[in-house]
């Protein structure tokens, strides 16, 4: 799956790699005027997506990370090792899960991953530069305690990782997950930035933040009008 908009259409371009026998979406944006790359959530395939990224003549500027599971996160030691760029985020209250990467790897049989130390953790409404455009930072708890998503205002597009997906919502039963906190995040701080909102999501397909607000079945408008029995989501990770 990919999506690649040409400098005349977007200032931003998207390619998605899947990575990991869970199929993540580990997303490359870059700027069209500069051709600056970032790698968001390289779970594995590091060589893989650095071709890629090659080929395409675009030049990797930064590591952005946005929580700190094996999938998502367990390929960035290796990339920042190839590439020498930095790597960002995700918040710090994932610091745990980053530190547990190497015991999550022999758990899923990745043996490779690796933790490491990120050059910068990142709180709710920082902003990052990548070329000419910018990015904010959403600290959107739930699925995990520091786990962010990164939304370029412009374009109107957003990879949230594992807090929301098309039709579904992220699993909370990890450690200091929260399943009360994950329907605030994204009540409360994914809805108000607009029903248009193009997501990629830690897995599956792309959705809109719109129709997750009239057909996911656990954060829908109308799931949410009356009482709520929280129903554990059956999403891949």
């Amino acid at each position: 799956m990919s999506q690649s908009p040409s400098p005349s259409q977007a200032p931003v371009g998207v390619f998605i790699t899947p990575v990991t026998p869970l199929q993540q979406n580990c997303t490359t944006v870059w700027c069209t005027k500069t051709n600056k790359a970032a790698v968001i959530d390289p779970g594995g395939s590091a060589d893989a997506i650095l071709g890629e990224i090659a080929r395409r003549g675009l030049t990797l500027d930064q590591i952005w990370i946005t929580h700190g599971h094996l999938d998502h996160a367990g390929g960035a030691a290796e990339m920042q090792e190839k590439s020498g760029v930095e790597i960002i985020g995700p918040h710090i209250e994932d610091l745990f899960w980053i530190e547990g990467i190497p015991m999550q790897g022999q758990r899923y049989g990745l043996p490779e991953a690796r933790t490491f130390t990120p050059n910068r953790w990142l709180n709710d409404g920082d902003v990052l530069t990548l070329g000419e455009t910018t990015w904010e930072v959403v600290h959107c708890p739930g699925h995990t305690p520091g786990h962010v998503v990164f939304f370029n205002r412009v374009i109107g597009f957003a990879q949230v990782g594992d807090v929301l997906f098309q039709g579904s919502v992220g699993r909370t039963d990890f450690p200091k997950s929260d399943p009360e906190a994950l329907i605030q995040s994204i009540t409360k701080k994914l809805w108000p930035l607009g029903d248009g909102v193009t997501f990629v999501p830690g897995h599956g397909p792309i959705s809109t933040f719109g129709q997750e607000r009239q057909t996911n079945p656990f954060v829908s408008d109308r799931a949410l009008l009356g009482p709520r029995l929280f129903r554990e989501p059956t999403g891949p990770s």
